[in-house]
């Protein structure tokens, strides 16, 4: 106690014994398989031995006066630092790596309070969307530990944002809600559990209304960079080919990803695609098409025969992949470009060559806005109108 008068250790008695609870039940929490039970146990423990918990590296840079009163707190046994007692005084308790999942779990005990009064149709509906946007992060990044979220995992996730934005007349709201929501949960265990990450979570917004604008790669920036010998051989196989199938074809990179092997025909007299839904169903009936395969579009495809079993599956990493790629490759003409600027620029293509709206369409699988008389433009029509366009 530190005195010698009986009545003021009297005082103090009660004080050290509720201290030596707390160290107890400290200890006692502490012996767990649960990495974040015993994170927080080694947290308490340093409080009721009087000290603010530091990780290590923390606890060597204080003053070696209080460096050696965290060393005399660890008691001795046989000349052995208590365990427990030296992972919380000097900072030796790591702390735990929670997952994206994790947190999900975490944010709805931490933000409990947001529901208060909701009722159930009203929490589900509250819940849903961050529900939503974990999965959605998870599908294409992965369930990986908060700490080891990087720049280049966010701006991949914006990336297949985008891509989705292009493809299936989503607005902008709904990217910007997902990393609203995702945000948010990060944020909020984040700061409440103390982890004191720095999340690159800024800057991922879309512009309401401009965001599914992309303009078209040049003429000059496809021939002279993207299809420049090597430019793309960090890309995987599949992903690459994938990449030339869209050049010549105005093809989604989904409906390439998606081929089966009888809608590759490579042996007749002129080598193209026919879009069914095998397997699947396409995005409309205007999306059954034939289109013929062309210069760098045929060679690729000539490489896949059978299709690509990787992305038929699921192909929402894909357009995430090739962009990351062109991003850190210097590949992009601008930051506004993208993957689906190939198909922007094919279009241009057309529309310079003349080419007649009704073919045009067709080839791209877009509405006419109007009856449809007629087959169309014909294979061996449809190949000559391309050729001269065709890189």
């Amino acid at each position: 106690m530190k005195t010698d008068s009986e009545a003021i250790a009297r005082q103090k008695a009660a004080t050290v014994w509720q201290s030596k609870i707390e160290a107890w039940e400290a200890k006692l929490a502490g012996d767990s398989a649960d990495a974040e039970k015993r994170f927080e146990a080694a947290k308490r423990l340093a409080s009721a031995r009087g000290f603010r918990f530091l990780e290590a590296p923390q606890v060597a840079d204080l003053p070696l006066a209080e460096i050696v009163d965290r060393v005399e707190a660890a008691p001795e046994t046989a000349g052995q630092f208590d365990q427990e007692e030296a992972r919380a005084v000097l900072g030796g308790a790591a702390a735990p790596a929670i997952t994206v999942t994790r947190a999900l779990d975490l944010f709805w005990e931490l933000e409990r309070d947001r529901v208060l009064g909701k009722s159930r149709d009203q929490k589900r509906r509250w819940e849903n969307p961050r529900r939503k946007a974990v999965a959605n992060f998870i599908a294409v990044i992965g369930d990986k530990p908060m700490q080891e979220i990087t720049r280049d995992d966010m701006l991949e996730f914006r990336d297949w944002w985008m891509a989705r934005l292009e493809t299936e007349g989503l607005t902008a709201n709904s990217a910007n809600k997902d990393l609203t929501h995702l945000g948010d949960i990060l944020k909020s265990v984040n700061a409440k559990k103390k982890l004191k990450l720095d999340l690159p979570l800024s800057d991922l917004k879309f512009k309401q209304g401009k965001a599914g604008e992309r303009p078209p790669f040049s003429d000059s920036w496809i021939r002279e960079r993207l299809l420049a010998e090597g430019a793309l051989n960090g890309l995987n196989d599949e992903a690459r080919a994938i990449f030339l199938g869209m050049v010549n074809t105005g093809m989604r990179p989904s409906e390439l990803a998606a081929l089966h092997p009888e809608e590759i025909v490579l042996s007749a007299d002129i080598p193209h695609l026919n879009l069914q839904p095998l397997g699947r169903a396409l995005k409309s009936n205007n999306a059954q098409r034939i289109i013929p395969l062309l210069g760098v579009s045929l060679e690729a495809m000539k490489e896949f025969p059978d299709g690509f079993p990787r992305y038929r599956g699921g192909s929402a990493s894909l357009s995430a992949t090739v962009n990351k790629f062109l991003r850190e490759n210097d590949l992009l003409e601008t930051p506004r470009h993208t993957l689906y600027s190939l198909l922007h620029n094919f279009e241009d293509r057309m529309l310079e060559a003349g080419i007649d709206e009704r073919i045009r369409r067709d080839i791209m699988g877009h509405a006419l806005g109007r009856q449809r008389y007629g087959e169309g433009g014909r294979l061996l029509t449809i190949a000559r109108l391309l050729s001269p366009i065709a890189f």
